[in-house]
């Protein structure tokens, strides 16, 4: 095939030249002067006319012979479609049981399916004291009055218990403030946050004695960028002195359940940096009170950032009392997996309802609120329970004091030292100069008449979170972090938390779902941009073109780091701030996804230009164009029409951001189905083409979809062009199931367009891997059959929905209070049922009033080919006080078992890349850095067992 490509080019050129060298030696001879002198005067008539003639033979013989070049074009083109089609040379051919094959070049592919991928998930696990999966089994989670502390228990004590080891006590002075919940972050830093920090100076200066811890570094760096030198430099005075302790590090007080581990440890690296940066400490200890509920990954991150102790709060009340009773309310926190203790981390768990003052002194919070000096009588803020706390004078000061003692000894009682942590402040605590003079002044009162008074038997002080820690290892003679003796080793996680009844906090898990989307998918550009930055300033670099490429992207860089790590908050992913804190978000949120764009556009510019002589940066017109682009920041992104034409071709550059090569699906929307895809080498790609419904029945534009090979950490291009159909441009099939009441459906021409009446049969869409069975009268999935296995997963998906309760407590953002059972999700008229099927991908979409669920395989090896894209879109803004649940059942018998996926965090050193980005063409190329991808479940052998069911 080769030679006769050769012959026919080589043999058409050979003609070219040949008749291309007569034509000039006639028109030499027409023209040469000498001749004509020679000639005695003008040229006979005859003669011209017979070169006339013979010029005009040469014209139409040169006439043929371009008509003969443009046909040995067109064939050497059609030889390389049939040469060209993939690594293999063969087309993709459907097999005897309809389903397609496509052939492969046999490299190893990204995820692909490995026996010892589950290994690490199936061996043996760690040995603890206490595993929460057993804890959770053996407790009623009842609700018993416990007395003053109205969900545990009494508290007693010996008198003597402290005589010959007095009780050491360390008041902690906080502050918890929200990046954003009632108010926005820059409302709540306006009125409230700056005044906290500018007191702070003043108010520890005055006595050395005085302690404070703080959290947020999102505040703090804010309030640092406004602050002169002398005020910076008195902070950090107080920190490096020991007064001021930040707790934790993070530029938020992450939530631990929404947030991907990636976004985790951006916030913390992000709130660490600075911190090393602008005040030279790292944090040793981590205050976390507000997230609702407490992850085992977060123990996991802060043991790997170096912090050797932690605190957590909001935890289910019965798993509290249950801890209390048994002294076990600090441990050492180990994740379920590790053999050994290299995960331990010191936690304390604070035993009371809240984190506020009268739930933090002891466990009486009628008591307790009276030691809240804010609360003094004239203030805005009182005590719930009718009596109001008392300024300590000399008159007061010794019952006050024994008062306070007791509640102090009580909640000693309930851990294994004889040293007792109590926190003091709230939300937004110490933003009046009077507050620090109420509690300061109050409590070094009744510290100095406690200390001077032997027979009491304490020694209490303000103190750090810190300075807590270290008393417990000194009081067990232990190293900082070293497990103390005789303390339990804990595993397993604290969802899903209840404060109190049966008030659980699981609704924030569904809470406004379209942001958590968002926050994905900025993550994944976070993380393509910040590769491509990288390796363009690098490259930018050794070519000595530094100054001349945008380095300024890396304020944008900066910026989107900040903004994802903002939104980690407990009160921003979770969904559970006010509506116009959400829209600050969200706006946040579309800046950053911009900005992240404009990196990609111009890291990408750079690096694909083969010359970089001739590279040039235009602020105002960007060489590319991302793949989709969202209007406002509630709006669905809309995907980039590829407008093809006869002009030429049009560029698509694809980023790989993992560190392996990838073998994968890309999807493009074009405006005609005459594509062509060709490789940077010449290579024809096959092409699925697909409709893009615009409404349950009717298509107007195009998806083309292709199977690429992308190098790691590469960029590739593309060509797709507007030309004929080849054997390479392979059309999908679509059969609309109807109900057969007066729908119809328009076909979009060329794509072939079945219409079929729905029936209760079972039917099936299959790929070289899965064959997929789904209900003729649901059109939801049934069941899941590998081809290399005999046996099948049996599934039922259900849509069902809950009310909520008529009483004052109902479901919001937070809690999940239904009024009852589910009830099954009903519509008067059967769903249209839409199934398409090609080379390269399968798909059955159901549409319902209120929901329309895709399911996708895809024909590609590795993992991906063993995975299902399962898409719910979901508009329910017609409805009032409804929620809509997806149920699945699975029978796995005798199949390959999934691993398990737990809330323990597994030793990754590196954070999941997101997939393949797109850049598309603008006036030129463009592109698009994509969806995260969550974690496949690797399929590995085992006996299968049945997953419980889902929400």
């Amino acid at each position: 095939m080769k030679l006769k490509k050769q012959v026919t080019v080589c043999g058409g050129a050979v003609f070219c030249v040949a008749v291309f060298s007569l034509y000039l030696m006639l028109d030499r001879v027409q023209h040469d002067p000498a001749r004509r002198q020679n000639g005695g005067g003008n040229f006979p008539r005859s003669q011209i006319s017979v070169l006339q003639n013979r010029i005009e033979q040469l014209e139409q013989l040169l006439e043929e012979n371009h008509q003969i070049i443009s046909h040995i074009k067109d064939s050497v083109l059609e030889l390389t479609d049939t040469g060209a089609v993939s690594p293999s040379g063969q087309l993709p051919f459907r097999s005897a049981n309809g389903s397609w094959v496509l052939p492969f070049d046999g490299r190893p592919t990204f995820l692909s399916v490995k026996p010892q991928d589950c290994q690490f998930a199936q061996g043996r696990r760690g040995q603890t004291d206490l595993q929460m999966l057993d804890i959770y089994s053996l407790l009623k989670f009842d609700n018993v009055d416990g007395g003053v502390w109205k969900q545990g228990f009494e508290i007693t004590y010996e008198p003597g218990a402290w005589d010959n080891d007095p009780l050491q006590v360390f008041v902690v002075p906080h502050s918890h403030n929200d990046p954003g919940w009632i108010k926005t972050f820059d409302k709540y830093y306006t009125d409230q946050t700056q005044h906290i920090f500018n007191n702070m100076l003043v108010k520890l200066t005055e006595d050395p004695r005085r302690k404070f811890i703080w959290s947020e570094i999102s505040f703090f760096a804010k309030w640092w960028e406004s602050a002169d030198m002398h005020k910076q430099e008195a902070m950090r005075k107080l920190i490096l002195g020991g007064q001021l302790e930040i707790v934790t590090g993070g530029w938020v007080m992450t939530d631990e359940a929404n947030v991907h581990y990636f976004a985790m440890i951006d916030q913390l690296i992000e709130g660490h940096q600075w911190l090393e940066k602008n005040v030279g400490v790292t944090p040793q200890s981590g205050w976390a009170v507000d997230p609702f509920g407490h992850s085992a990954t977060m123990a996991y991150l802060l043991n790997r950032a170096n912090l050797t102790s932690m605190l957590i709060q909001r935890v289910h009340y019965s798993i509290k009392k249950h801890f209390a009773s048994s002294h076990s309310l600090e441990f050492m926190w180990r994740q379920s997996w590790d053999q050994e203790s290299g995960t331990d981390i010191f936690c304390h768990m604070m035993p009371f309802y809240s984190y506020d003052v009268p739930h933090t002194c002891g466990p009486d919070p009628k008591i307790c609120c009276q030691f809240d000096f804010k609360r003094l009588p004239g203030g805005r803020v009182n005590c719930p329970w009718k009596v109001p706390p008392r300024a300590v004078v000399e008159a007061n000061v010794a019952e006050r004091a024994h008062l306070l003692l007791d509640q102090y000894r009580k909640k000693s009682k309930l851990f294994r030292s004889k040293v007792v942590l109590i926190p003091l402040g709230d939300d937004f605590r110490y933003d009046k100069a009077l507050e620090w003079d109420q509690q300061y002044l109050n409590y070094q009162r009744l510290f100095d008449y406690m200390n001077s008074h032997s027979e009491m038997h304490v020694q209490a002080q303000f103190g750090t979170l810190t300075d807590y820690f270290t008393a417990v290892y000194k009081a067990n003679g232990v190293p900082q972090g070293v497990r103390p003796p005789e303390y339990p080793v804990l595993s397993g996680d604290f969802f899903a938390y209840a404060d109190r009844e049966d008030h659980y906090w699981s609704g924030y898990y569904t809470s406004r779902p379209f942001y958590k989307s968002m926050d994905r998918v900025l993550e994944s550009h976070l993380r393509g941009a910040e590769i491509l930055f990288s390796l363009a300033v690098a490259h930018a670099r050794h070519a000595g073109m530094e100054g001349r490429y945008p380095t300024s992207d890396y304020t944008l860089l900066t910026y989107a780091r900040r903004t994802v790590a903002l939104f980690q908050h407990h009160d921003a992913i979770t969904g559970t701030a006010k509506e116009n804190v959400v829209i600050d978000y969200g706006n946040r949120l579309l800046r950053s996804l911009q900005g992240l764009k404009r990196v990609i556009i111009n890291a990408a510019h750079f690096l694909v230009m083969k010359n970089k002589d001739v590279y040039r940066f235009y602020q105002t017109e960007p060489f590319l164009e991302t793949d989709d682009k969202r209007a406002t920041q509630d709006s669905l992104p809309q995907r980039t029409l590829i407008e093809l034409d006869q002009s030429g071709p049009r560029y698509l550059v694809l980023f790989n951001p993992v560190e392996q090569d990838r073998l994968c699906v890309v999807t493009v929307l074009v405006n005609s189905v005459r594509v062509r895809v060709l490789t940077e080498d010449g290579q024809t790609l096959p092409v699925q083409l697909s409709a893009q419904w615009s409404s349950l029945t009717d298509a107007l534009i195009y998806y083309a979809s292709f199977m690429v090979r992308l190098p790691a950490l590469g960029l590739a291009v593309f060509h797709l062009y507007d030309s004929a159909d080849t054997p390479m441009t392979l059309r999908s099939e679509t059969l609309l199931r109807l109900s057969g009441q007066g729908q119809t459906a328009h076909a979009v021409d060329p794509l072939p367009l079945r219409f079929q009446t729905a029936d209760p049969q079972l039917f099936y869409i299959s790929t070289q891997s899965l064959t997929l069975g789904f209900s003729g009268t649901t059109g939801l999935l049934e069941s899941i059959h590998r081809k290399d296995d005999p046996q099948e997963v049996k599934v039922q998906i259900q849509f069902v929905t809950y009310g909520t309760r008529s009483s004052k407590d109902k479901s919001g953002a937070y809690l999940f209070l239904p009024d009852g059972k589910a009830k099954p999700y009903s519509q008067k008229e059967p769903p249209v049922v839409r199934v398409v099927e090609g080379p390269l991908f399968s798909e059955v979409v159901a549409m319902y009033e209120h929901f329309q669920q895709t399911i996708r395989i895809h024909n590609v090896p590795g993992v991906d080919g063993l995975s299902l894209d399962v898409t719910t879109m979901v508009d329910i803004r017609d409805q009032s006080n409804k929620e809509l649940a997806m149920l699945s059942d699975l029978w796995l018998q005798h199949v390959p078992q999934y691993c398990n996926v737990s809330t323990d965090a597994a030793p990754a050193p590196l954070p999941e890349a997101p997939p393949a980005s797109q850049l598309l063409p603008h006036a030129q190329p463009g592109l698009h850095p994509g969806q995260p991808s969550p974690p496949h479940p690797a399929l590995c052998p085992g006996p299968g067992r049945h997953q419980p069911r889902e929400r």
